[in-house]
C-alpha cells in the first residue's frame, strides 16, 4: 500500500504536468493502471484538484526527472511529515498498576451482574484484562472465586466515571438496536437507560428529635413552656 498523501490528487497532477507513463504513476500513487488511464481520459477524479508531490515533500525534482528520462524506472517517495501526522495512531493498551490488578476480578463480576449489555470485548478493553479471565469469573471457575465480590470499577480506581457511562450507553444502544431487529419488546429491564451513579440521599429518622422544626418548646421542655425559673434567694447571702 502506498504512503502517498492524496494519491488520486497526486496522480491527477502527474498526468497533467509530467510525461510519465501510466504504469509509473500507478506504481508511485498506489493506484490501479486502469484508474490512471481513467484519470487521463477524464472519466475518473474529474472534480479532484491536482496535488503537487514535490511541493508536498513527497517527491524530489531529481527523482521525477530521472523517471521521465527512464520509462522503466520506478520513483521512490519521500517520507512526508504531513503524511506521518495524518496517520491514525493506535491507542496503547490500558496499563493497570500491579497494586490494582487483584481488583480486576471484582470489577469484572460487577459488570457481569449489573451491565449484561456490555460485551466481553468492551470489558476487556476497559479493564485491560482478557476474555478468558472474564469467562472464568462469569462461570465461577476462577481460582479465587470464593473471594470475588462485585465492586464498582470507578470505586476501585480502574476507570473513570465518564468512561464507564460512555461504555454503558454504547452497550445499551447496541442491545436496543438488536432488540428492534429481533422484535424483542423494549420494556426489557436490560434495555432501560442505565444509571451508574447512585443519587445521594439521607436515611429517614423516625425519632421525635429528627423533626425538630415541628416541635414546640412545650414538647421539648414540658408544660412549662421552656420558661427559666428564677434563682432562689440565699438567706445567708
Amino acid at each position: 500500500m502506498s504512503d502517498i498523501l492524496m494519491p488520486k490528487a497526486t496522480a491527477v497532477w502527474l498526468v497533467d504536468n509530467t510525461s510519465l507513463g501510466f504504469d509509473q504513476i500507478a506504481d508511485f500513487c498506489g493506484l490501479h493502471l486502469l484508474e490512471v488511464k481513467g484519470i487521463a481520459d477524464g472519466e475518473v477524479a474529474r472534480d479532484i484538484r491536482g496535488a503537487d508531490p514535490i511541493a508536498n515533500g513527497q517527491l524530489t525534482r531529481e527523482e521525477l526527472t530521472k523517471a521521465e528520462t527512464t520509462p522503466t524506472y520506478r520513483m521512490k517517495a519521500l517520507v512526508s511529515r504531513h503524511a506521518e501526522l495524518l496517520k491514525p495512531t493506535k491507542k496503547a493498551p490500558r496499563y493497570t498498576p500491579v497494586s490494582r490488578r487483584q481488583d480486576r476480578p471484582d470489577a469484572i463480576l460487577w459488570f457481569v451482574k449489573n451491565h449484561p449489555e456490555i460485551t466481553d470485548a468492551q470489558i476487556s478493553k476497559l479493564l485491560g484484562t482478557t476474555k478468558s479471565t472474564i469467562e472464568q469469573v462469569r462461570s465461577r471457575g476462577h481460582w479465587n472465586s470464593a473471594n470475588i465480590k462485585p465492586v464498582d470499577p470507578v470505586t476501585l480506581g480502574l476507570i473513570g466515571q465518564i468512561e464507564l457511562d460512555a461504555a454503558v450507553k454504547k452497550g445499551a444502544d447496541a442491545k436496543r438496536k438488536q432488540a428492534e431487529k429481533l422484535g424483542i419488546p423494549l420494556d426489557d429491564p436490560s434495555l432501560k437507560p442505565a444509571v451508574t451513579v447512585q443519587p445521594a440521599f439521607e436515611e429517614e429518622d423516625d425519632s421525635p428529635y429528627a423533626k425538630k422544626n415541628d416541635l414546640s418548646l412545650e414538647d421539648v421542655f414540658g408544660k412549662g413552656g421552656g420558661k427559666l425559673s428564677e434563682p432562689e434567694e440565699d438567706d445567708d447571702f
